[in-house]
């Protein structure tokens, strides 16, 4: 997948921290960070169909929801 940057990895670290990591490596982080960043860009490609589908400039929430729902994410 194209990366369109360099997401914050502080907010992935809180994410496994509170799944109940204690401590997470930054090979570790780095790593979630990426295929996260992938799914986001799926959903963000789905839901942006959907928009143009319904003849819509702006994503809305339901297409967010719609793009997870179809990818199973």
């Amino acid at each position: 997948m194209n990366n369109i940057g360099k997401l914050p990895r502080l907010p992935f670290e809180r994410i496994l921290k509170k799944a109940g990591a204690k401590r997470v490596s930054h090979e570790a982080l780095d790593e979630f960070a990426k295929v996260m960043e992938d799914r986001l860009m799926l959903i963000a490609q789905e839901a942006t169909a959907l928009a143009k589908h319904a003849g819509r400039k702006t994503i809305v929430d339901q297409d967010v929801r719609e793009a997870r729902r179809k990818l199973k994410l």
